[in-house]
C-alpha cells in the first residue's frame, strides 16, 4: 500500500465532505509529526495499533562476507515499532 492508497481509503471512510488534498495534508502531518517525535528521542502509542520508540543498539564487531575482516560497527539509535496484541491478533486471524 502506497500514501496515495492511504489518501483513497480515508477520504472513503470520511465521505463527500472532506477532498482527497485535505486528507493528503492530515496524512502527511501525522507522519511528520511521528518521523518529529521519533527524532527526538520520544515514544509514541497509539492504543490498539502499536508502540514507536528508539532502540538503541550497541556498539559491535561484525565481519565483512567477502573478505573475512573485522569490522568495527558504532553504536546508534534505531527507530522501532512494536504491534498491539490486538494488531498481532487481526493479522493472525486474517493469515
Amino acid at each position: 500500500m502506497t500514501k496515495a492508497d492511504l489518501v483513497e481509503q480515508v477520504h472513503e471512510a470520511i465521505g463527500p465532505g472532506v477532498t482527497k488534498k485535505d486528507c493528503a495534508a492530515v496524512i502527511d502531518a501525522f507522519l511528520n509529526a511521528v518521523k518529529q517525535a521519533i527524532a527526538n528521542g520520544e515514544h509514541i502509542e497509539i492504543r490498539g495499533f502499536g508502540t514507536f520508540k528508539v532502540r538503541n543498539r550497541k556498539p559491535r564487531i561484525a565481519r565483512n562476507p567477502r573478505t573475512g575482516e573485522s569490522v568495527a560497527v558504532p553504536a546508534r539509535a534505531v527507530p522501532v515499532f512494536k504491534p498491539s496484541r490486538l494488531f498481532k491478533k487481526q493479522v493472525e486471524e486474517s493469515a
